[in-house]
């Protein structure tokens, strides 16, 4: 698990999107509550896993839940990384050295943190998590009182985990 584990208080961060916009995680979490998704472009299990964080995204888009991919690359790759798996979720850019990914605590990306409104971290996860992605799912459901389709298709062979 990453450092920075459920229960704890998310850092503060903001950081410009690949259109040029800011993002503020407390300005958002305002709104309700973010999922964070920590990812480079040349990791295979992050393109593994961000089509099913874009799912998540549909399912609960305007009940007041935010998914934002923060890349550890520059915004021309996190935009054709975008581009490449059809997701439609900002994506923020966390520039050398690093800073906000450092104050995350990450030891590996991909790394997802469910953050409620009220700044906890609530589900923090590594790698590619079948598990930890159904109990986000179900969380940002009960939060929203949306019941959403089925994650993962039956005709998908999805591994349990995949690390990072």
């Amino acid at each position: 698990m990453p450092t920075l584990t459920a229960g704890k208080i998310a850092p503060a961060f903001q950081l410009a999107t690949t259109t040029g916009e800011s993002l503020s995680l407390q300005e958002a979490l305002g709104k309700g509550p973010v999922l964070v998704a920590f990812f480079k472009v040349s990791c295979p299990v992050c393109q593994f896993t961000f089509p099913f964080l874009e799912r998540i995204h549909q399912q609960f888009r305007g009940a007041g839940v935010q998914i934002w991919g923060v890349a550890q690359d520059s915004a021309p790759d996190a935009t054709r990384f975008a581009r490449t798996y059809r997701l439609t979720f900002p994506m923020l850019i966390d520039d050398r050295p690093y800073k906000t990914s450092r104050e995350y605590s990450l030891t590996t990306v991909p790394s997802v943190f469910l953050v409620k409104s009220d700044g906890r971290v609530e589900i923090s996860s590594e790698g590619f998590s079948k598990a930890d992605l159904l109990a986000v799912q179900k969380s940002l459901a009960q939060s929203s009182s949306v019941t959403p389709p089925a994650l993962f298709l039956p005709a998908e062979n999805v591994p349990a985990y995949k690390p990072g």
